[in-house]
């Protein structure tokens, strides 16, 4: 019972930050730019056309979010000559993977629709199949996005079976090389997975403070962080003392921000590549792209507020399963595990939290 009522508290407090979200002015025209350098990670292998994609998905567009007085006013009337390197915007990089691309275009929705600003807002989309932009760009004929094109070749030989096979897919470890795919000129991005949705202002999680750390997200000191690895991992000498020094919390990577000046000083995505070799050979974790950020970041994470990662709402990621809220403020909710709201609102068998995701769903035809 006692879910239930926090759970129809939430659902009113959401409803109430929709319906009372601010007064917001126009943002401007798309701009949708491949990336030109970085040649290795940018070949092309699969291409949908645009009538095939339109085929397959049908989404509604956007309504138009206006800004609120106190933005930054002088930003709209040059919106269509915003450079990528404006300093006083919010990046924010999310994939878009054909299977879970309603998921993305939920999470974009959901940011637009609970931000102040958001014209402050630009959008890094991490792709493998090519013209997915005109598909973004008629859902919301007024973001700003850039487009990189990201070769799955550059690790399809670093990724080993995992339990689950979406962990397995290319895309899914793209975060790894945010810092190389992205200009030099954006210092700090908020990385988010494609199943979750916010109902804050993600500009608060933007200025988040890092301090020395290279990045930060919540951190869950409560689990059991041993289980995330092999026993051959946690047995053998080579590795057993790994994190010795370290207070070592398990982190879930679907919610980050990163200091890419900071990462590409430390080399980090070549530390992650190194792990991802071990891997291959000595088999010392089971769980996708997760462990190798443990094993270089775990006890060198700048802590952030729970409220920014409500996760596991998928369940576990073999059978999936309902779950509930953990206890505490909510910010933003992360369907991460084998259940995904999109998948079981359709079966017609959701879970309670799946009327949360709902309403920022755009997929379909209007009614």
């Amino acid at each position: 019972m006692l879910w239930v009522m926090r759970f129809s508290g939430f659902f009113s407090a959401a409803m109430i930050m929709i319906i009372l979200s601010p007064s917001l002015q126009s943002f401007p025209p798309a701009e949708a730019i491949r990336s030109s350098h970085l040649e290795g990670y940018l070949r092309f292998p699969v291409q949908m056309s645009p009538a095939g994609l339109l085929n397959r998905f049908s989404f509604r567009k956007a309504s138009t979010f206006r800004n609120a007085e106190e933005c930054d006013l002088n930003r709209q009337g040059n919106f269509g000559q915003t450079s990528v390197c404006d300093p006083s915007l919010v990046h924010v990089a999310i994939t878009l993977d054909v299977e879970y691309l309603r998921g993305s275009i939920a999470a974009v929705h959901s940011i637009l629709q609970h931000s102040l600003c958001p014209e402050s807002f630009f959008f890094h989309f991490l792709v493998s199949e090519t013209n997915l932009d005109s598909l973004v760009r008629s859902t919301f004929p007024q973001l700003k996005f850039k487009v990189y094109y990201f070769n799955p070749k550059i690790v399809q030989n670093l990724i080993s079976t995992s339990v689950r096979q979406a962990l397995e897919q290319p895309l899914n470890y793209a975060r790894n090389y945010l810092a190389d795919l992205l200009e030099s000129c954006v210092r700090r991005v908020i990385y988010l997975d494609s199943d979750l949705v916010v109902v804050d202002d993600v500009s608060k999680l933007w200025t988040t403070s890092l301090g020395s750390k290279t990045i930060g997200a919540p951190e869950y000191c409560h689990a059991n962080f041993s289980k995330y690895f092999t026993p051959r991992f946690w047995t053998g000498k080579r590795y057993s003392g790994i994190f010795a020094g370290r207070k070592s919390c398990y982190f879930n990577t679907g919610v980050m921000v990163i200091d890419l000046v900071k990462w590409r000083l430390g080399g980090y995505t070549k530390r992650i590549e190194r792990w991802m070799e071990i891997q291959k050979s000595n088999r010392i974790y089971e769980l996708g792209s997760l462990p190798p950020f443990l094993l270089v970041f775990a006890g060198r994470v700048a802590p952030i507020e729970h409220r920014w990662n409500q996760h596991g709402l998928g369940g576990d990621n073999v059978r999936g399963s309902c779950r509930d809220l953990h206890p505490g403020p909510v910010s933003l909710l992360h369907w991460s595990g084998s259940g995904k709201p999109w998948l079981r609102l359709d079966s017609k068998q959701p879970c309670p939290l799946d009327s949360l995701w709902a309403p920022y769903d755009l997929y379909g035809h209007s009614h």
